[in-house]
């Protein structure tokens, strides 16, 4: 193996979108928001890892759901990673997600190391940060799977603690040293977790590795054979240049695993690197103490807000005034479509509260009223039995795909701006005041040429008004010509 491999980041971005909801939705999750400052979290978990690494060297592993919002996100990189999205046709826990990563980078550099972070975590200090990756990619090469562990600052029971052997040492650099995991420690309950501050031995377990690809896999192999199995099929599919349709079933085939329970605590090659630099992985409306700011009387508001004499609440408007009088310890939180108010020590129930709205169908679980597009928006602004009502947005220089629709037909009013449409075979340039029908089954495009935003009303009419009723025939953003 060569000295010093190449480091590989490996951003894990399928998150479900429950923890921060109504803010947050299925197809618009935790990642991209911005919790704190002008980036959102993936924006900001790219910049870390490619401080470190080319962006070209960046994977990232998410569901076809959510790829199109994060290349939105990530347009600043979006030639290096164009074809660096590695998507998971149904999420499966973190093993398989990481299995099928490791696959690809395999294939890519055999002696490829991955750094292995979540999407939506929040890092204090580049310098420490990087750091800690390279003292870990180097115990990563002796053949070790290499966690971050975070001193503790309270008895948290939503982490996982691990205790380091500190009488052996596998790797140092400078104040940093590495050792083999003495145990890992599942969520514990109150007592036990604040015996473990008190010990000040133990660790939280960050979520953040370090390994070979070649290695995550044989350690797969050891002790996960059923999933190891399975990710052979889809290699095996892979390198005989399968239908991405039969990849996507012999995965769907694959029992959820969690690399932490499944490989991490079994294996004899799992190493911690205790490190310095600030961390959050944001659980919940309650955990933004941690790091957001907040006013004099403990408050963090956002949003059009008009308080008074509330204390160590969180407030948050969108679009409409939220006005809060004497509230303590409360959260409240106000979207176009769903409002939260609850206790801030309640605020881990939002995910049963995302599971019901799951169980009834409700859209508000799935995504905003508003959602983005690479070309612009659309918003929803009224649907029932066979209809819909939009408005739609389109940036200067965007272009819908080239598309159809089986099952529905559309009517578009200009509103503002200009409006380039293809139908069928006419092409034709639409004022404002003007508007088109476009018939079911009728390939169809709308562009904007302008120097100003377009806006349309768009008018839905049909039995089924699913975003997944339409074929894509051309597309200038490399989406698929399905869904």
């Amino acid at each position: 193996m060569k000295n010093r491999a190449a480091v590989y980041p490996v951003i894990m971005a399928g998150g479900s979108g429950t923890r921060f909801w109504p803010l947050s939705r299925h197809l618009f999750p935790k990642q991209l928001l911005r919790i704190i400052g002008d980036e959102t979290l993936i924006q900001q978990t790219m910049r870390r890892v490619v401080h470190g690494a080319p962006a070209q060297q960046v994977l990232i592993s998410t569901n076809p759901a959510q790829a199109e919002s994060i290349r939105i996100q990530l347009v600043e990189w979006k030639d290096e990673i164009k074809d660096n999205f590695v998507l998971e046709p149904e999420g499966r826990n973190t093993a398989p997600a990481i299995a099928l990563a490791a696959l690809e980078l395999v294939r890519r550099d055999p002696d490829a190391v991955m750094l292995v972070v979540p999407a939506d975590h929040i890092v204090k200090g580049q310098k420490e940060f990087d750091a800690a990756v390279k003292l870990a990619a180097e115990l990563a090469g002796q053949g070790y799977l290499v966690t971050f562990g975070i001193k503790p600052i309270r008895p948290e029971t939503g982490y996982g603690y691990i205790k380091p052997n500190k009488r052996i040492t596998v790797g140092k650099q400078g104040k940093l040293k590495g050792h083999p995991v003495s145990r890992f420690v599942e969520k514990p309950n109150a007592v036990k977790a604040a015996q473990y501050v008190k010990a000040k031995d133990y660790y939280w377990n960050s979520g953040m590795f370090v390994w070979r690809a070649a290695t995550i896999l044989e350690e797969i192999r050891h002790h996960q054979p059923a999933l190891f199995k399975g990710i052979e099929r889809i290699r095996e599919l892979m390198q005989a240049g399968g239908m991405r349709g039969a990849i996507d079933e012999e995965y769907k085939k694959l029992a959820p695993v969690s690399v932490d329970t499944g490989v991490m605590e079994r294996s004899t090659k799992s190493a911690v690197v205790p490190v310095a630099f600030e961390w959050s992985d944001v659980g919940s409306w309650g955990s933004l103490d941690e790091v957001a700011p907040k006013d004099k009387a403990g408050n963090i508001v956002g949003g059009r807000v008009v308080d008074l004499g509330s204390r160590r609440s969180v407030v948050y408007g969108d679009r409409r005034v939220v006005a809060t009088i004497g509230l303590t310890d409360m959260v409240v939180v106000d979207t176009p479509d769903a409002t939260l108010v609850c206790p801030k020590d309640r605020a881990q129930d939002v995910k049963k509260v995302v599971d019901i709205l799951k169980q009834q169908g409700a859209p508000e679980h799935l995504e905003h009223v508003t959602v983005h597009r690479p070309w612009g928006s659309y918003t929803i602004l009224e649907e029932g039995d066979g209809y819909k009502v939009k408005r739609v947005t389109v940036k200067p220089g965007g272009r819908l795909s080239l598309q159809m629709h089986h099952r529905r037909s559309e009517h578009w009013v200009v509103i503002a701006g200009t409006a380039r449409v293809t139908r069928g075979d006419d092409v034709f340039d639409l004022q404002v005041g003007q508007s088109t029908a476009i018939p079911v089954e009728t390939r169809h495009r709308l562009e904007n040429f302008g120097q100003e935003t377009l806006h349309i009303i768009e008018v839905q009419n049909g039995p089924y008004l699913g975003e997944d009723d339409i074929v894509r025939f051309k597309d200038e953003y490399g989406r698929t010509a399905h869904g």
